[in-house]
């Protein structure tokens, strides 16, 4: 790998997913409306569970902190989207380009590490419910949050830093809507072999280790809800659960599509699935967590209508 890659690009073309203009007007108003709803969805989360004292519990402070990580998300990527596509100014600068790439791979990693956290708490609730206070303690739950912003700060300054060192040479023109790890390494002329080794191995790491850890938990989770000899408590234990299921299922089937594959054999068409992790499903999220929880029903309710909610119920 060799420096001195700004001096020869000083920026890249984001050419996003089409080039007509018929088709980028429709996708400007679907970015657009994608954007706006994830906003409110997230925002609206977050607020519901900082107000509300009955969602004051762990569960909650790591959805909230779930629901930040997706505001920033979409937030690092889809307003440049939305710019490029009105202005027809494909141009985003080196600088640029590196900072939403920085963003894009914490957030990522950050989205995968706190799943790993709620299924460990999901784990507590059901499998030790009599050490769940204990085990979940608030103090805990901090410690483990400034762990996952902190790694995924850290994970994310150090394959960026890698990218930096490669040099970029001929073709600017990326065939997507933002600066992504492969893409860029496929405009790469100087040797990549290094950095897509790295990438893989700490990759590795940081993803499957957290994805054994919520497979482990939910094996411990089945066998303790199959022991349990009332159907509907049965039911209600497992419902506690299918909203994350649902979300680490989204999370992983998209970002798996994308990067467990070799770099040659990366192509324009691994962009769909990589719209659905990036922007997708930042904008389920809200839904996927609000529309079977009655707790966070009723702080929506409280939030949105106030006292009218409160005669209603």
């Amino acid at each position: 790998m060799h420096g001195g890659n700004q001096s020869e690009t000083s920026e890249f073309l984001l050419l996003g997913l089409s080039e007509s203009p018929k088709e980028q007007r429709i996708l400007f108003w679907m970015f657009l409306s994608t954007y706006l709803v994830t906003v409110v969805g997230n925002v609206l989360i977050i607020l519901a569970i900082s107000i509300d004292p009955h969602l004051h519990t762990p569960m909650y402070l790591l959805l909230a902190n779930l629901s930040l990580a997706d505001l920033f998300f979409v937030t690092n990527t889809i307003p440049n989207t939305l710019v490029s596509l009105q202005s027809q100014n494909k141009a985003i600068s080196y600088a640029g380009c590196m900072t939403q790439l920085y963003f894009l791979v914490s957030l990522v990693t950050l989205d995968n590490l706190i799943l790993a956290t709620m299924a460990y708490d999901r784990y507590v609730a059901i499998c030790r419910p009599l050490y769940y206070v204990t085990a979940t303690n608030p103090g805990l739950c901090i410690l483990l949050l400034t762990l996952c912003w902190g790694l995924s700060v850290l994970y994310g300054l150090f394959l960026t830093l890698f990218v930096t060192k490669v040099t970029f040479c001929g073709s600017r023109k990326i065939h997507y809507i933002f600066c992504e790890m492969y893409v860029l390494l496929r405009l790469a002329c100087s040797n990549t072999q290094i950095i897509h080794t790295v990438q893989i191995t700490t990759g590795c790491f940081i993803f499957f280790t957290p994805l054994g850890i919520m497979i482990m938990s939910y094996v411990w989770i089945v066998r303790a809800i199959l022991r349990i000899p009332s159907a509907s408590s049965k039911y209600k234990a497992f419902s506690t659960c299918a909203s994350h299921l649902a979300v680490v299922s989204l999370f992983y089937g998209t970002l798996g599509m994308v990067y467990l594959q070799p770099l040659q054999t990366y192509s324009v068409k691994d962009s769909v699935a990589t719209v659905m992790y990036a922007v997708v499903t930042p904008m389920m999220n809200p839904f996927i967590y609000s529309l079977r929880n009655k707790d966070m029903h009723g702080a929506l309710g409280r939030l949105l209508l106030g006292k009218a909610f409160q005669r209603l119920t």
